[in-house]
């Protein structure tokens, strides 16, 4: 015990430390130093929480857990949420190290996991609930094709027998997890408030029924989301928690068994983020969650909205074809938009993602396409091919930022990947809400 108490110590002051002196967000730093201290740091933390939420998947996670860290907060609970987004084991550790009062027990952790990550985390971490948003394609270079993204995932729920699983019923990977305790929530219609958001995209996803035949929809909504079904008699499980979802411009109401909520975050993709953080709020007893939902800020870079030289600036992260595409589907042609891609470690290495979005979504764009990162060349090019005309490349992310700063109009989209959105928070120019 004499390391974890240490390492508690050196983790706050470090944290101090960072923080006068901006040199790093501190995410993962402090956790790497916590773990070379005391290896069995998390062995240790399990004492000091009630009950213990993890948040995985290939999208979503940083707002779900969020979201739900949120709603346990305004009812009263004490929390420890990792809620920059540090997802990997040192970022587990940092959040836990920085956060925790070994005088005083917390009601609940809320922790995000990487997909790879999940089973070493529970090696030594205990846990109670794990929400599992969707299983996409996602960083090829980290975890191949998604056969093997589910198996990191299972191999951490394997390791939790005991452990309740909240499962996305209409993603079909993700509702086949298997488990001693499975609850489902899904969604059962999807309307619009103007039919100008219902954009389409061109890349649809196939999935064979563990039969091998391809399955079929009776509803679909996106990716691979919907109410699928096969002849040999496989279908979507029946879900403990149903919405009905109104898509308006810039919120959703989601209607979950006959109650109403207003979710103060647009698109589709966030409606099934908020349905996973309210099922599991619900499930644990959570009341007035209608009342909470309209002071909920979002993560940073996740339909973050700052200001750029005066000018509306909304940051929506992209990091995947499914992902991106969803989140293209909401951008306001009318902005002035910039695209930043980096192939940094946290981004995954390959880009080739990039040709598997559907880019032609911005082909109505008012004004040139301005692209930036390590990777501004390759997204010129997915552009060119996009049949988009007006782009401009500049490389250098604090140069784009300041162009941006000077453009016509009053509203700017922001698209950037992990390492790029790290990198646009720290730009002095970008200024919180007003």
């Amino acid at each position: 015990m004499g390391r974890f108490y240490f390492s508690l110590i050196i983790a706050k002051f470090l944290y101090f430390i960072l923080k006068l002196t901006r040199i790093s967000s501190g995410t993962s730093v402090i956790g790497m130093i916590v773990l070379k201290i005391c290896p069995d740091f998390l062995k240790y933390c399990n004492k000091y929480i009630d009950i213990k939420i993890n948040v995985t998947g290939t999208n979503g996670k940083t707002t779900t857990s969020g979201l739900i860290a949120h709603l346990l907060e305004c009812s009263g609970k004490s929390v420890i949420n990792n809620s920059m987004g540090a997802n990997m084991l040192t970022g587990v550790v940092n959040a836990l190290a920085v956060q925790l009062n070994p005088f005083k027990s917390v009601d609940f952790s809320v922790i995000e996991s990487d997909e790879a990550y999940l089973s070493k985390i529970y090696d030594n971490f205990d846990a109670d609930y794990l929400v599992v948003t969707n299983l996409f394609r996602d960083q090829l270079d980290r975890y191949g094709e998604l056969a093997t993204t589910k198996k990191l995932i299972q191999d951490g729920i394997d390791k939790k027998p005991e452990i309740t699983l909240l499962l996305n019923a209409d993603d079909p990977l993700v509702a086949s997890f298997a488990g001693k305790k499975k609850i489902y929530y899904g969604i059962e219609n999807v309307y619009y408030a103007d039919e100008s958001l219902k954009a389409q995209s061109a890349t649809e996803e196939i999935f064979n029924c563990v039969c091998g035949k391809p399955l079929m929809y009776e509803k679909k909504f996106f990716a691979q989301q919907g109410h699928y079904y096969c002849d040999c008699g496989y279908k979507r499980p029946e879900p403990k928690y149903k919405a009905d979802v109104m898509l308006y411009k810039d919120y959703s109401i989601l209607t979950i068994n006959g109650k109403s909520f207003e979710v103060p975050i647009k698109g589709l993709f966030n409606a099934y983020n908020a349905l996973a953080a309210i099922s599991l709020c619900l499930e644990a007893g959570v009341e007035d969650i209608e009342n909470y939902l309209a002071s909920f800020k979002v993560a940073f870079g996740r339909s973050e909205v700052k200001y750029l030289g005066g000018k509306r600036t909304l940051i929506q992260l992209i990091k995947n074809p499914i992902g991106a595409n969803e989140v293209l589907k909401t951008v306001d042609l009318d902005s002035n938009i910039l695209i930043i891609i980096n192939d940094n470690y946290a981004d995954g290495r390959d880009v080739s993602w990039l040709w598997d979005a559907d880019f032609g979504l911005l082909k109505g764009s008012k004004n040139q396409i301005v692209v930036s990162g390590l990777r501004a060349n390759d997204m010129a090019l997915r552009l060119k091919y996009a049949d988009i005309k007006e782009i401009k490349i500049i490389p250098d992310i604090d140069e784009a930022i300041e162009y941006m700063k000077h453009a016509e109009g009053n509203e700017i989209t922001i698209l950037p990947t992990y390492t790029a959105l790290l990198k646009i928070n720290k730009n002095k120019n970008l200024k919180g809400q007003k």
